[in-house]
């Protein structure tokens, strides 16, 4: 998750277990359109799609799948989502699209009635995966979306199906066609960092993850990124951070980019 940064340095502010594995949430948002009268969820988290012994050696700890309680205590079921809007396609992000793993069973797709939107870019990657990502892809959710009639492939800044108060960067570092969405109201903007910016410690920006693609083009976009919310004061939402869900964009007096105003939870923000 740090890249080359030594571990003497990450263990600091991401402590490791006994098993050398650190904690990270899987977090999602719920969103109410109150415009349109429509639910839309960014990300579907990891689920529990996974066999027990790769639940295992990822260190998911939830035994069942912890999206469709958080959502129930709110009131919300699976068939009152409309739209599930994912910033690419890898397992820990979209796995919650897919039913438990069960043995001699197949897989069925949750959320039987929403459209799931991600970039033509990043679902052309998930389809043909390189060697060094081809893993971190779920073959048998491609297909199910491929046939399930409401797949929805974005290729601009913008879409008419999630309206004007939708915007959305592309970035390729971590993965070509990584889909950031960003939210505007005459109150405020956030951004979903997907995995830009997937928690704190990579607000800084020399901090990448093994996982990326192309490092070195990933700082330049999330520097861009960066330089954009603090001008604007847009918002980060957070999805790998176990401690902070959003916060705002700061620079500190050696001109680096922190996090400010950090919260742990998003709950009825109404931006």
């Amino acid at each position: 998750m740090y890249g080359n940064v030594p571990r003497a340095v990450w263990a600091e502010w991401t402590p490791p277990d006994e098993r050398h594995r650190i904690e990270l949430a899987c977090r999602a948002f719920l969103l109410e359109d109150r415009h349109r009268g429509r639910r839309i969820l960014l990300e579907a988290g990891i689920g529990v799609f996974f066999h027990p012994r790769m639940l295992d050696r990822f260190g998911v700890v939830e035994p069942q799948h912890q999206l469709l309680f958080s959502l129930a205590a709110l009131g919300v079921e699976p068939d009152d989502i409309d739209l599930v809007v994912l910033s690419h396609l890898h397992f820990d992000h979209a796995g919650g699209l897919l039913t438990p793993w069960r043995p001699e069973e197949t897989y069925e797709l949750m959320f039987g009635r929403a459209q799931v939107v991600v970039s033509r870019r990043a679902w052309e990657r998930a389809k043909a995966p390189h060697l060094r990502d081809r893993a971190s892809f779920i073959p048998e959710l491609h297909r199910l979306l491929e046939a399930s009639g409401r797949l929805v492939l974005l290729d601009g800044d913008r879409s008419d199906l999630l309206g004007p108060d939708f915007s959305f960067v592309l970035s390729d570092g971590h993965t070509p066609g990584l889909l950031l969405t960003e939210l505007h109201t005459p109150s405020g903007s956030a951004v979903f960092c997907g995995d830009l910016v997937p928690g704190r410690p990579w607000i800084h920006l020399p901090v990448t993850m093994g996982y990326d693609r192309y490092p070195e083009l990933l700082i330049e976009e999330k520097e861009q990124l960066l330089v954009r919310c603090l001008e604007r004061g847009t918002r980060l939402l957070l999805t790998h951070d176990p401690g902070c869900a959003m916060c705002g964009v700061a620079k500190d007096e050696r001109g680096r980019f922190t996090a400010e105003d950090p919260v742990d939870a998003v709950r009825g923000l109404e931006l």
